[in-house]
């Protein structure tokens, strides 16, 4: 168990030297539409490892499955605010829509958007499990990284693990659709991204390599094309804190 393994000085120099040592060995392949310059983030997330770091506002991320088996357990916390998080049940309710896809928010618990999905490839995502034990456990490794408490870590949204709602109400895993899937991601405000690589719930089949690339694409936010009124009305309450934000900066 993850616990186990960190609970001496040990043991946690060895885990932690293990991840950098993966990270290091292993890097995702580079977008090729998108200039070197302006990456900043890429790495290799092996099965059982996970990432922690802050995105700005107008960061897109993309998310890519190479060998079709990753599991993309997927925590987002405003970074000056780290108690407005992802807030799972909203990201389902407002939209009226369970499944993840192109043009879905993530929400927050203040009803703002943290991020959009603006590609995907996969189809096969989940936002109705939560992590699994061993995902849970990794997630309050990465938080702890960032000042955040066991309390801190919220359900989260998984990518390329499906689920299927049945009739009766039951849960049915579909999977995930094959190597090469993406998911790309442009995030609305400042957030802490808590990302762990680690089997579903329902679907315990050992992970693959899960990739992460980040750039600057701030022009981006305008071009989004998502009309519902539930999700103009999310960006309207967004833009607003962030225009506040920005005002009280100048203001110090």
């Amino acid at each position: 168990m993850t616990e186990q393994s960190t609970a001496s000085t040990e043991g946690a120099r060895s885990h932690a030297r293990a991840q950098a040592a993966a990270a290091i060995m292993a890097q995702p392949a580079l977008p090729e539409h998108v200039e070197s310059a302006k990456i900043t983030w890429a790495q290799r997330i092996p099965s059982g490892g996970y990432t922690n770091t802050v995105f700005g506002r107008g960061t897109r991320i993309r998310l890519s499955d190479p060998d079709g088996a990753a599991c993309a357990h997927l925590l987002l916390l405003r970074a000056e605010a780290p108690w407005e998080r992802l807030n799972v049940a909203d990201t389902v309710k407002v939209p009226w829509q369970a499944y993840l896809s192109n043009g879905h928010p993530l929400l927050s618990d203040q009803g703002r958007v943290l991020a959009t999905v603006v590609g995907d490839t996969s189809g096969h995502h989940d936002t109705l499990c939560g992590p699994s034990t061993e995902a849970r456990e990794l997630l309050r490794l990465a938080g702890v990284k960032q000042g955040l408490e066991p309390r801190d870590i919220a359900p989260t949204v998984s990518f390329f693990r499906g689920i299927r709602v049945e009739s009766n109400g039951g849960l049915t895993p579909t999977g995930s659709s094959g190597p090469g899937a993406a998911v790309e991601l442009l995030v609305h405000l400042p957030v802490v991204l808590l990302l762990v690589n680690a089997s579903h719930p329902l679907d315990r089949r050992t992970t693959t390599d899960l990739d992460i690339v980040a750039w600057s694409a701030p022009g981006d936010l305008a071009t989004l094309a998502n009309t519902d009124p539930e999700y103009q009305r999310a960006v309207e309450n967004t833009e607003a804190a962030w225009t506040a934000a920005q005002t009280m900066e100048a203001t110090v």
